[in-house]
């Protein structure tokens, strides 16, 4: 059997120690500290087994033979994002951008309006835009990802969103507007659909539900920043100046995940088949839920500035009242996934919070103080979104995952793109700005009543799946 000579110390690719890690390393393994020979057969349990190790004082010889061990070149890769947790920020600020990027529309709905000449079905159709291309893209998702890479296909997301937040910036009709719309939601897209199963990727059984909750948050996060800076951006630098700003965030994320991201260590199972019968009604209804919340969340958003200005709001203190709600909301989605794992029962917290969030969205354009009810609308309308995104898991099993949810995203993108346009027709119609938050009320209640279908059908999926 052929010998290799080996001189080298082991290190600990996290904490640095040798031999044995330090008290509070997270790898705590204890390890020989020299190594004289190895045969292929050592050679081979060091390519299994030495995790997070790296080699120092070694020879060049002996770098030579272990250079084929990705696991011992840590000193060479980002020891940083071997931490799972520093890996969900990363993709929770990526996201954010995403998100910031799609609110501008709304937290400058006026602003816009008037610098190309729309009305309210026009801002709201720039808005929806954005999730267009998600009618497309979004089933095939993970295929494209897994063609491309993870990695890749986002880094080409950010590249159209990228392309098409300055194309906004610097469009000055409002055809090139709609056309970096629809390129900048392309790349969200991407995003939206394969960040997703990256989380997945890093978390598969060690605290999904919890980074989930947490990866969704960065939605209204950016959303948030968006209400809160964007009408300050405009009032310095113009509409060019808010969304070249985007554009920014964009290539800032890009930067970010080439240099910084790195690809954990999983197993890519078989392609699954196809979804029947019940199973696929399921997904239908769970994306149709998923899509009406975030439809009705967005007219808070879109068109919560509009209805601020009508009462004599300036564009700024309208933007940053509306943004209440949603860093609120942002708030209460953790704390509705841990009522609902704790309490065992999800849908009713998913019911509690579709109606009082409904309550509290008609009684906004009514009440005396506005600002009372954004603030309970936001505290409301977290609760149900970590129990309705585990809703698909219930009926999915794993050859057909990815599947099901590139089904239960296209369902979302069909309600979230028809539902501002809509709204936007509603407020032409009718003359009245409160007419968007009675829309979403209304989506609402229409949600919580799917849900009540879904369980009828998913308790037959369980049992036949059962006997």
């Amino acid at each position: 059997m052929s010998q290799q000579s080996v001189g080298s110390i082991l290190t600990c690719g996290r904490c640095r120690a040798l031999g044995r890690c330090r008290p509070r390393c997270s790898v705590q393994v204890s390890r020989p500290r020299r190594y004289e020979r190895l045969d292929a057969t050592a050679l081979a349990r060091v390519r299994e087994t030495y995790t997070n190790w790296d080699i120092i004082g070694a020879t060049s010889k002996t770098r030579d033979v272990l250079s084929t061990v990705p696991s011992l070149r840590a000193r060479n890769e980002s020891l940083v994002m071997s931490n799972r947790w520093v890996v969900l920020t990363l993709l929770f600020l990526i996201r954010t951008a995403m998100a910031f990027q799609f609110g501008t529309v709304g937290a400058l709905g006026p602003i816009v309006g008037q610098t190309f000449q729309v009305d309210a079905v026009g801002v709201g159709l720039l808005v929806g835009l954005y999730l267009a291309p998600g009618l497309i893209f979004a089933l095939p998702g993970g295929a494209i990802g897994r063609y491309l890479g993870d990695k890749r296909a986002v880094l080409t997301g950010l590249t159209l969103m990228t392309l098409g937040g300055l194309i906004s910036a610097f469009g000055t009709t409002w055809e090139e507007q709609l056309v970096g719309r629809v390129l900048a939601g392309g790349g969200g897209v991407v995003l939206n659909v394969l960040m997703s199963k990256m989380v997945t990727d890093w978390f598969d059984g060690r605290e999904i539900a919890t980074a989930m909750a947490l990866f969704v948050n960065s939605w209204p996060a950016g959303i948030g920043i968006a209400l809160l800076v964007q009408p300050h951006a405009a009032n310095s630098g113009g509409v060019t100046g808010a969304f070249a700003l985007t554009a920014v965030f964009a290539a800032i994320g890009f930067a970010s995940l080439l240099l910084l991201y790195r690809q954990p260590k999983v197993t890519t199972g078989p392609a699954g088949g196809l979804l029947y019968g019940k199973t696929l009604a399921c997904i239908l209804l769970a994306g149709g839920m998923w899509g009406l919340f975030n439809a009705s969340f967005a007219m808070i958003f879109a068109f919560g500035p509009i209805l601020l200005t009508g009462r004599g709001w300036e564009i700024a203190s309208a933007s940053s009242a509306t943004s209440i709600a949603v860093w609120l909301s942002a708030l209460s989605v953790p704390i509705g996934g841990i009522v609902a794992d704790w309490s065992k029962r999800p849908n009713l917290v998913i019911v509690i919070g579709l109606v009082f969030t409904a309550l509290a969205m008609a009684a906004l354009p009514r009440a005396s103080s506005m600002l009372s009810a954004l603030v309970v609308a936001g505290l409301i309308s977290g609760l149900p979104v970590g129990a309705i995104m585990a809703l698909p898991a219930r009926v999915l099993a794993p050859p057909n995952r990815a599947l099901g949810m590139g089904l239960f995203f296209t369902v979302f993108y069909v309600f979230v793109f028809l539902g501002p346009p809509i709204a936007g027709a509603l407020i032409d119609k009718t003359g009245w700005d409160g007419a968007a938050m009675d829309f979403g009320a209304f989506m609402l209640i229409i949600a919580a009543i799917l849900l009540w279908v879904f369980e009828r059908l998913a308790v037959s999926v369980e049992s036949d799946e059962q006997s």
